[in-house]
């Protein structure tokens, strides 16, 4: 039923092994993916250093805002 041979086609006749894996290999399709996710977890860790770098600040700010303002 199955070839022991890695380039050989698969049971229904269909590609080679070796080409699809070929193909695979080659195809660059979901590459603007994984960059788009880089990109983004390189600004989710710049968004949230930032807040809490200020956060403890302008919890600050505001306290002293209400209680003057009350």
């Amino acid at each position: 039923m199955f070839s022991d041979s890695a380039g050989s086609a698969n049971a229904q006749g269909g590609k080679p092994v070796r080409s699809v894996l070929r193909q695979l290999w080659s195809d660059e399709r979901g590459q603007d993916i994984a960059e788009y996710a880089v990109m983004l977890a390189v600004i989710l860790v710049i968004v949230v250093g930032t807040i809490r770098l200020i956060g403890s600040n302008a919890n600050t700010v505001f306290s002293s805002v209400g209680s003057s303002i009350q």
